[in-house]
């Protein structure tokens, strides 16, 4: 059981059409070199972080940027996750990825948890950070993809929970800041995923000048696969269900580990 699966990375910025089209591009192209799933970056709808753009440009699920990226999967017959601010009835947004399939119907959505609340930024000046609710997983070619975003990186019990609800992939959608150490992070937290939840790690960034790019594939071991560099581009891998079990037939972490993720704020948390 194989899956082939995409990582497509550009930059986006201020021009909701352009990014629409490196949006379309970056799926087109996953899915011309065989992709049956294509990932692309957060914020990939627009990415102000400066902010020094119309602040009015979150939208609705039902508006005319998703409306738009549907067409697009539905004429390219592949499963896609896309990034966008999501509008609500207050000032903040949320940081939405949305899952499609080759129909272009949503069949489900994640809205971000961790805000980038760090490193002298405050993502949580213009977005809500989301509940903790049931995570994001959908099934392509009985494989199970799960989803988190950027700054969720950063907290490996964002990436258990989707293990615990049966990922064999983790799909991680981000616009990585640029900074010192910061794109050696990147690639360090996305390995260290991979190898402890034993599951492949798709990372689909955001490239230059504000984003580091170096979007991959990673393995269950933690060996990186498939690697798109700092240009825009897409990377292409296929995902093995084969090698997840035999990885997780030699490392059996995860039903050897004796902890379990509980929310914060959970009743059933040990204090």
């Amino acid at each position: 059981m194989t899956v082939t699966a995409a990582v497509a990375q550009f930059a986006a910025g201020l021009d909701k059409d352009e990014n629409l089209k490196r949006l379309v591009d970056g799926i087109r192209a996953g899915a011309e070199r065989g992709a049956e799933l294509v990932v692309t970056p957060e914020f990939g709808m627009y990415h102000d972080p400066h902010h020094v753009g119309d602040q009015s440009y979150p939208e609705p699920l039902d508006g005319p940027w998703l409306t738009a990226v549907r067409a697009c999967v539905r004429e390219t017959g592949v499963y896609a996750v896309v990034g966008m601010a999501e509008r609500t009835d207050g000032d903040r947004s949320y940081n939405t990825e949305v899952a499609l399939d080759p129909r272009g119907e949503i069949i489900g959505v994640y809205r971000k948890v961790h805000l980038y609340d760090a490193f002298g930024y405050r993502e949580s000046d213009h977005v809500i950070p989301a509940d903790v609710v049931a995570p994001l997983t959908f099934t392509v070619g009985g494989l199970r993809f799960g989803v988190m975003t950027c700054y969720d990186l950063r907290f490996p019990e964002s990436a258990r929970v989707l293990a615990d609800a049966g990922a064999d992939a983790i799909l991680v959608p981000a616009a990585w800041a640029v900074g010192p150490a910061k794109e050696d992070h990147w690639e360090t937290l996305l390995r260290a995923r991979a190898i402890e939840n034993t599951s492949y790690v798709l990372a689909a960034g955001q490239t230059g000048p504000d984003c580091a790019g170096r979007s991959i594939v990673a393995d269950p071991m933690g060996v990186v696969i498939a690697a798109a560099g700092e240009a825009p581009g897409v990377a292409v891998a296929t995902l093995d269900a084969a090698r997840i079990a035999t990885v997780r037939e030699r490392n059996p972490a995860l039903s050897l580990r004796r902890f379990r993720v509980v929310a914060a704020g959970d009743p059933d948390r040990l204090d």
